[in-house]
């Protein structure tokens, strides 16, 4: 996939004996989490007990890596060096140390989650921050961007919040990519004394790279604390041959009385920690010079509070990671770069040509060093804050139910995590999840992203980039799509692997998507030949016979081939027809032809792919095109036929069909038709609606005890309730179902859901919405960590989809227009996004009513259900 070696140096030196197992010799103070049941999380509320135990709010930019502030005040998931690290919890800490009071020294943080003290990574070894005294409780609550620590101790008379955030402004893409997190800590004195108190935040150098030793604390290169004004900075070096390894990462403050040692006392063992404790505890503040060996760096913040006073300091972090060891697949001429030797051997410097031929992120065409960073993150911090705040403010304005807010903003945490990525020139590229030391699933897989709402309203720009990348870069002039994408995005070699057809067709359904937010017909006209070039190919490819359903072979997102028609793919097939006839008319075309497939399909799925209850599909592997299933299999995933598979394979046809089943994703090409503005009820919905029930009634387990799922269990299981992703309620499953099919994941939950409210079926929808929800309350998982093949997966964005499926709210720029089809009644305000500006939107006794917050939102005409109405000024 990519040079590995970076990670699995890290993976091998995760020990951090020499560094870190300080504090686990130290007694342990308040090790354990909180007392289970101390009191029930309510949705889109505050996390505290039990509840906090697996908590990680993240912070960074798009596509420019993340840290998470965990539910305790700790730090985690710091993967900052353009690939996901997700284990990475390096020795940094805040601390205050109170004077004059009995145990006033106390790291800010809350009680150790109890999982970690056995069980996580190299734990064998004791090496983690737990030994040393911290708050007594905890809790975190979250308003997106922002995440806010509270922390209280009977001990010391000090109440303290940690406020993290980074900068979020939908509709500024560049602002909201931003290499860089805030950390504001708020002490309030609760006593009727004046207070005397040194406030810290430590840390050791943790972009150094570790070479594999069996103890640890073997670095590459020269270690380096580099100075900056009232902070430091962490540095790694570029090495010989290895242009990635330079990183930098700043720690500073603009608190005027800041106290900065560059340079930890430097002894054996423990040395160095044991004297930094002692600094805190007696609130001593060293002020030691930049040195060579420094293995880390504290700012120390002297602080008075008055009685009831309240002060809040701020720290700023900032990135800077030029360079990558990421290159996914093969290109055409530019990756003779490839070849190119990456440094001049005992050099240290490496030609542009070379780096460019692996990623590089976007911040490294804005700024040269993480200086540049830092000035521009302290210079512009307040304004990023108050609109970052205004879209926070604006976005909780709602009167949806308190699970969708929940479902919505938790999942917008995807893309400030490392499975999306920015390239150099700006365009988007995302992986399907995170592994812990890499990305999942390389390419903007095209049947993953289809569920992904939340880019296309929020950064309408960056989802046409992926347009871009699909139809320009990844489509051969054949119209063959790959759907997934090299990196740095550049032309395949070749165009060998299946297309898949429900992401190519849902790719046409996006375009129309994309022109009517963007408003842009001279964009659409500019891919139009690519888009036609695509159609044509998806009809050739699964449609030759022009039948108006999909017969032959279908890759999908399932990851192997539906042979025969079933809803949905034609599902697919029928959105993505209808979405072309109207670009057709747009651009002038003639369109006749594919109105005629349109028809055809229509007739077909709503008579032989509907069993009177819900849509299925009809095995077929005779008369096609393909002539041999088991041939065909060898180019897909794990579907390559055994002996004992070829027998069950002349009793039932090809392996991993679903056939009689219900899909929960059988009408998933409607509800993408629906989503994207396509309201032509192009499927009879009665019908739509009939399956979508009996998805409902027969794939949502509230209890999972009895559910046999011999594959990916750790999704939803035991006790937790979930919507599986098939089942065969009239019997007929196959004796091998397609992959996953037991399994539950969050990105179809969402989809199901929105599609059940915008028919009406509002309290249907909620249920769902909150089992996973449940799933996910911190206990177990993280809330803002749904995973599927990877954390942090690019499926659940479809949780934005929600927000029409309850208003029926969308703006069309091209016509001015917006559109509001209540299922929640006639006062309600909700959230709305647009390419030009945001606000909120609803009705108040029935009349549609709009307020911009931030930019413009141009509207001509509006549509109540259907019916033009007048907006209140």
């Amino acid at each position: 996939m990519f040079n590995s070696s970076i990670h699995l140096v890290i993976k091998k030196v995760r020990i951090y004996l020499t560094g870190v197992l300080i504090f686990s010799s130290l007694i342990m103070s308040r090790v354990y989490a909180q007392p289970e049941g101390v009191n029930e999380h309510k949705f889109n509320s505050t996390y505290s007990g039990e509840y906090l135990n697996r908590v990680a709010f993240p912070i960074g930019g798009i596509g420019a890596g993340m840290l998470c502030i965990e539910g305790n005040g700790s730090f985690s998931h710091v993967s900052v060096r353009n690939t996901p690290d997700i284990f990475n919890a390096p020795f940094m800490f805040a601390a205050i140390s109170v004077k004059g009071v009995k145990n006033g020294a106390k790291i800010l943080e809350g009680p150790v989650q109890s999982w970690k003290i056995f069980g996580d990574p190299w734990t064998g070894n004791g090496s983690k921050l737990f030994g040393c005294p911290r708050f007594e409780k905890a809790s975190l609550s979250d308003r997106f961007p922002f995440g806010t620590v509270h922390l209280e101790d009977s001990q010391i008379p000090v109440e303290v919040n940690l406020t993290g955030w980074s900068p979020f402004i939908p509709t500024d893409a560049d602002n909201s990519s931003l290499p860089v997190g805030g950390l504001e800590y708020t002490f309030k004195n609760n006593s009727d004394k004046e207070l005397e108190c040194v406030f810290s935040f430590n840390s050791e150098n943790f972009m150094r790279i570790e070479a594999p030793s069996v103890w640890g604390g073997n670095y590459v290169g020269k270690d380096s604390i580099m100075q900056m004004d009232k902070g430091f900075i962490l540095e790694q070096s570029c090495f010989p041959d290895k242009p990635y390894y330079k990183g930098e990462f700043a720690i500073f403050t603009d608190e005027p009385g800041a106290i900065v040692d560059y340079c930890w006392f430097r002894g054996g063992w423990f040395d160095s920690k044991t004297v930094l404790w002692k600094n805190i505890e007696t609130c001593n503040t060293p002020s030691n010079p930049v040195s060579a060996g420094a293995t880390g760096a504290s700012l120390f913040i002297p602080v008075k509070l008055k009685p009831n006073e309240t002060r809040t300091v701020r720290v700023y972090l900032a990135w800077h990671v030029p360079h990558s060891d990421i290159r996914i697949g093969e290109g055409s001429e530019d990756d003779k770069k490839s070849k190119i030797e990456i440094c001049t051997p005992g050099s240290s410097c490496c030609s542009s040509e070379a780096l460019s031929a692996n990623y590089e992120p976007w911040y490294y065409s804005k700024f040269k060093d993480v200086r540049e960073v830092s000035n521009y993150w302290f210079g512009n911090y307040k304004k990023l804050k108050n609109k970052s705040g205004l879209f926070t403010d604006t976005f909780y304005n709602s009167d949806l139910p308190s699970e969708v807010l929940e479902a919505v903003a938790a999942n917008l945490s995807i893309l400030k995590s490392p499975t999306v990525l920015r390239q150099k020139d700006g365009k988007l590229w995302g992986w399907e999840g995170c592994f812990d030391l890499g990305g999942c699933c390389s390419g903007s897989c095209t049947h993953v992203w289809n569920y992904a709402q939340a880019i296309s309203h929020l950064f309408p720009g960056l989802e046409r980039s992926l347009r871009e990348t699909e139809f320009d870069i990844n489509q051969n002039d054949s119209g063959h799509q790959n759907f997934t994408g090299n990196l740095p995005i550049r032309p395949a070699v070749e165009h060998t692997e299946s297309a898949a057809a429900d992401g190519q067709l849902g790719g046409i359904m996006k375009m129309y998507r994309e022109w009517r937010i963007s408003g842009d017909k001279n964009w659409l006209k500019k891919l139009w030949p690519n888009v036609k070039s695509s159609m044509d190919y998806c009809i050739g490819c699964w449609d030759p016979r022009h039948t108006g359903a999909l017969e032959e072979p279908q890759h999908n997102t399932y990851d192997i081939e539906f042979w025969g028609p079933n809803g949905m793919c034609t599902g697919f097939y029928l959105g993505a027809l209808t979405a072309f006839i109207k670009m057709s008319d747009e651009v002038g075309d003639n369109s006749d032809q594919y109105k005629t497939l349109l028809e055809k399909g229509k007739r077909l799925m709503e008579s032989e792919l509907f069993n009177g209850e819900y849509f299925i599909q009809k095995v077929k592997w005779e008369g096609l095109n393909v002539h041999n299933p088991v041939e065909a299999s060898k180019k897909s995933i794990g579907t390559t036929y055994s002996a004992e598979e070829l027998e069950v394979m002349e009793k039932e046809g090809p392996k991993y069909q679903y056939g009689a089943g219900c899909l929960s994703d059988g009408v998933l090409g409607l509800w993408l038709a629906k989503i994207s503005g396509i309201d032509d009820n192009i499927i009879d919905e009665s019908k739509v609606k009939s399956h979508l029930l009996a998805v409902y009634n027969n794939n949502l387990k509230l209890d999972l005890s009895n559910h046999a799922n011999p594959q990916r269990a750790g999704y939803a299981f035991g006790k937790e309730g979930g919507l599986l992703l098939c089942s065969w309620p009239n019997g007929g499953q196959p004796t091998f179902p397609f992959p996953y099919s037991n399994e539950v994941w969050t990105g179809i939950e969402y989809q199901v859901a929105s599609h059940l409210m915008s028919m009406g079926e509002i309290e249907k929808g909620l249920e769902i919405v909150r089992e996973v929800r449940k799933r996910y309350d911190g206990r177990i998982r993280n809330p803002f960590d749904e995973y599927e093949c990877g954390h942090w997966y690019a499926r659940a964005m479809s949780s934005y989809g929600l927000l029409q499926g309850l208003t029926g709210i969308r703006y069309d720029a091209v016509d001015q227009t917006l559109y509001i089809d209540s299922k929640v009644g006639d006062n309600f305000t909700s959230f709305i996004s647009t390419e030009t500006g945001f606000g909120n939107a609803g009705l108040k006794n029935g009349k549609p009513f709009i307020q911009v917050k931030y930019g413009s939102i141009d509207i001509k005409k509006c549509f109540v259900s259907n019916v033009e109405q007048s907006l209140i000024k």
